[in-house]
């Protein structure tokens, strides 16, 4: 068998100590993205290490979710509970949270378990000059709500969405340009011509609606050359990572770890719900 790479290395040694775990709770404790700590799992399984990733669900529910599906509209849903395990021991209760387009192996939640009834389609209320009702637009044009800021400066606190419409803030608290000592310190190593920067940032929930992913997914880093710069699959032990989730009046922060050429100019921060940009992408400049 071949040598797994130094994160495939770290992946199965933290698979070690946990023993079973769901994919998304193993990814937040190394910082991956769920979606690629799945896909080596999978790769790693093939390869015959003692390595099981599986899925487990509610049958009940499953089958009441289909039997059900022309109710409630071309079931899609993903299965609910999947999860990776090391050497099997028994059954495994799925963890709560959610995962969005993660490959089999990923750990999802799918609809709740019961009939879904049909919804009757709401009626559109009929326009007029002042707008739809209780929308922005039914205050006259000049006392109309001015749209929030998607773009400030490093300390800026900006507005926005999510996709499954939890609204929230999130304030980039800090830029660490060089991290190298924090980089090396943690035991990493960087290759020639390489630097390592740390990004601080704090996601505070302020709408009714749980914040499901994992608040820095996909923050990147922008260059001078138009060039993004995803976040490194590593997490330092004096600057804790993101954790999935966060409820609902609650503020949660962490540290991204980039590594990127030494002579590569920061000019901006971007965050977004998805990996291509929308209304709701934030952008934080970066002063030289």
């Amino acid at each position: 068998m071949v040598a797994p790479d130094p994160v495939d290395a770290r992946l199965l040694a933290m698979l070690a100590e946990m023993g079973r775990a769901a994919v998304h709770e193993l990814a937040a404790r190394l910082g991956m993205d769920p979606r690629e700590a799945a896909t080596r799992l999978i790769t790693l399984s093939g390869s015959g290490l003692p390595l099981l990733v599986g899925v487990e669900c509610d049958p009940n529910g499953i089958r009441k979710a289909l039997a059900n599906s022309v109710a409630w509209g071309n079931y899609g849903g993903p299965a609910q509970g999947q999860a990776v395990r090391g050497t099997p021991s028994g059954p495994y209760p799925p963890a709560p949270g959610t995962v969005r387009g993660t490959p089999s192996g990923a750990y999802r939640q799918g609809p709740p378990s019961g009939p879904f009834p049909a919804q009757p389609q709401p009626v559109p209320e009929p326009m007029s000059t002042w707008g739809p009702p209780q929308s922005a637009g039914w205050a006259r044009g000049d006392q109309a709500a001015a749209p929030k800021p998607r773009t400030g400066k490093i300390g800026s606190t900006l507005e926005t969405e999510g996709l499954e419409g939890a609204r929230f803030t999130i304030q980039l608290v800090e830029v660490v340009d060089p991290a190298d000592f924090l980089f090396t310190a943690a035991g990493y190593k960087l290759a020639g011509g390489e630097r390592a920067v740390v990004v601080h940032t704090e996601l505070s929930n302020t709408g009714p609606v749980p914040f499901n992913a994992l608040p820095d997914m996909y923050l990147v880093l922008m260059t001078n050359t138009g060039e993004t710069v995803t976040k490194a699959p590593v997490s330092l032990s004096s600057r804790p990572p993101h954790k999935i989730g966060v409820q609902p009046g609650e503020t949660a922060g962490g540290h991204t770890v980039y590594v990127l050429p030494e002579n590569t100019a920061i000019t901006s921060i971007r965050w977004s719900a998805r990996p291509e940009t929308d209304l709701n992408t934030l952008v934080w400049t970066v002063d030289d």
